[in-house]
């Protein structure tokens, strides 16, 4: 299914939905049962072959059900899919009674189940996450998980109109409905990825109906996702107020992007500078947001998130939308110090807080020492560019990119190093990486520019098709183009999914393969004997060329080795140790693929010892 027939499916749906909603959901429901009609006469059928084949067939007919036996087993396993519990810093109604006494007036006004578990995590973010205690059998356990740092950028009745929303999503059952279609979701993926990458037998029986199925049941239920988005924000409306809704999700909006874009970046942007960081930034958030959102950052925050659209992409829907359903117009009020909901945690805030900030530190910090050292050395580097420059030293191709690079994250800044980019891409036009890399930056600068230069780059670059293609479609959909960005987006699933047959090709072997010889000159025979004689315990080893279909330019290279005696007894632990060390140390103009040609793989050693030339230990 294309991204045009999907999007033409869903707009058809949400039709119907809307003028017989008991007909879709009925449909929906059907949908999801044809889905689990298909898997339980398949296995039914695998099952019966598998037991007429151990009555009738005798000794064949058991080599004929181990593979059955483990396919029913690895669709089993596939279609199990558990959701796990939610982490995050507990808090009890003992520790933050205001906020408890808001939770338990909204419960009982929207007639919502009770919550087990109250959490409060560093995401910028509020849901509820209804866990099954008995797998498919329910006996659900609710989760209320509160961002804090959502809680300190709305007021207590913008917060309280969120947490309503996310209680009409318990009280009509969305998030019971929500997380079965999510599970379904799940399983149907995993079942196929777990029969496509095992390779296993009777994979064929699965896929062409999965590969129909699946995008047909996305579709369906992708109404179903959006309709409760819209009836939780009505029932939340209903008891706060359609203004303070509004109001709500405007500021969601518009801070995730400040945060996004700027709050975020410059914490990171610090550790070129600090060996470590310096402050807290759950505890300095409040108070960056009243000054760092200027009014014009503000509108055109504002701006950009009313010109989203509902899309394909995204059960939510845009602000625009969701403000028009409300019938409200977009209006961003940000809370002064005491009317911000993170003092309804009262004595626990300034705990709650700690806990995050030292969590984050401690998650953050390795990664911040070594971006300290990378950035300590990259201005070391820039520098000695700098005195080429200065003595009058000319810098290749390769030196002038890295000074670009180097100026933009370690030096002057963006400004300077575009300007470098500018000057290589024109001293070396057919460069593309040159090219790439000037349209990138003018394509993130919303120029157009950079379209000619990332499609030169593509033309002349296979390695630069899937980062252009994705730059490409970005581009054409912030500027409402969309029938373009649809075009770029199918090339780039297109080469994913040419790059991912080509993994997989490369990623199994099987005795149905052509190998040719390896073709390698002798002095790099020579140099693999050498590495070979090197480690211990090998008796002998074959080096062969995979025939490919995809990208057969690029080779991949077979080593099969032996390493037990014919007197041994087989230890596979020991051949995981050679083959890896194999990996490790062999040098060949390629990929390499090392298997044991002992134990399992017997058949392996027959077939490329019948290959001339191939032995090389």
């Amino acid at each position: 299914m294309t991204n045009e027939q999907f999007d033409a499916l869903v707009a058809r749906l949400e039709a119907q939905a809307q003028r017989h909603p008991f007909l879709y959901k009925s449909r929906v429901l059907l949908m999801a049962l044809l889905g689990y009609g298909y898997i339980t006469v398949m296995l039914v059928g695998l099952v019966m072959a598998t037991l007429l084949s151990l009555l009738f067939l005798k000794v064949l007919g058991l080599k004929l059900a181990i593979p059955l036996l483990v396919l029913i087993w690895a669709v089993l396993k596939a279609l199990w899919v558990r959701l796990d519990a939610p982490q995050g810093r507990r808090v009890t109604q003992r520790e933050a009674p205001a906020l408890f006494e808001m939770i338990n007036d909204l419960r009982k006004r929207l007639k919502a189940p009770r919550f087990h578990r109250v959490l409060i995590t560093d995401d910028f973010n509020a849901c509820v996450v209804q866990t099954p205690r008995l797998g498919v059998f329910g006996w659900y356990r609710n989760y209320l998980v509160i961002g804090l740092p959502l809680m300190k950028s709305l007021s207590v009745e913008q917060f309280r109109a969120v947490l309503a929303h996310e209680f009409g999503h318990l009280a009509g059952g969305h998030g019971r409905i929500s997380n079965w279609i999510y599970r379904l979701r799940l399983s149907w993926h995993r079942l196929m990825d777990s029969l496509t990458a095992g390779g296993h037998f009777g994979t064929f029986l699965f896929r062409r109906f999965f590969k129909w199925y699946v995008p047909y049941f996305t579709a369906f239920s992708f109404p179903l996702a959006r309709a409760n988005e819209y009836e939780a924000d009505a029932a939340a409306a209903r008891v706060t107020s359609p203004g303070a809704m509004a109001q709500a999700l405007t500021a969601v909006n518009v801070v995730g992007s400040y945060l996004d874009e700027r709050y975020w970046s410059d914490i990171h942007r610090s550790a070129v500078d600090l060996p470590r960081p310096a402050f807290a930034p759950f505890e300095r958030l409040a108070e960056r947001l009243s000054s760092d959102i200027e009014p014009a950052s503000r509108q055109l925050w504002l701006e950009h998130a009313l010109e989203r659209k509902t899309t394909s992409a995204d059960t939510h829907p845009s602000l625009s939308d969701r403000l028009q359903a409300l019938q409200q117009t977009p209006h961003l009020v940000l809370p002064a110090r005491e009317e911000r909901a993170d003092l309804l945690l009262g004595p626990a805030l300034q705990s709650i807080t700690q806990e995050l900030d030292g969590q984050w530190e401690q998650a953050i910090l390795p990664a911040w020492q070594q971006r300290y050292e990378t950035a300590t050395q990259g201005r070391k580097r820039l520098q000695e560019l700098e005195v080429c420059i200065t003595e009058g030293t000319a810098l290749n191709a390769s030196e002038a990119y890295e000074r670009a690079c180097l100026t933009e994250e370690f030096g002057s800044g963006v400004e300077d190093a575009l300007e470098q980019f500018r000057q290589l891409q024109q001293q070396e036009p057919d460069n593309p990486v040159a090219c790439f890399a000037l349209g990138s930056r003018l394509l993130g600068r919303d120029d157009e520019a950079g379209l000619d230069l990332v499609q030169r780059a593509i033309a002349l670059d296979e390695d630069a098709m899937l980062p252009g293609y994705e730059l490409l479609r970005d581009f054409c959909w912030r500027h409402g183009q969309e029938a373009a960005a649809h075009a770029w987006h199918d090339k780039l699933m297109q080469r994913a999914e040419l790059l991912q047959r080509a993994r997989a090709e490369r990623e199994h072997l099987s005795l149905k393969d052509k190998f040719d010889r390896h073709g390698l000159p002798d002095e790099v025979i020579a140099q693999v004997r050498a590495c070979l004689k090197s480690i211990r315990g090998l008796r002998k080893v074959y080096l062969l060329r995979k025939r490919l279909n995809l990208f057969p330019e690029q080779p991949l290279y077979v080593v099969g080795f032996s390493c037990t005696p014919w007197w041994g007894i087989y230890r596979r632990k020991r051949e995981a140790g050679i083959g890896q060390r194999i990996v490790d140390e062999l040098n060949l103009p390629g990929e390499i693929f090392c298997l044991s040609v002992d134990g399992d793989n017997y058949r392996f050693g027959r077939k490329f010892r019948w290959k001339r030339g191939t032995r090389v230990r």
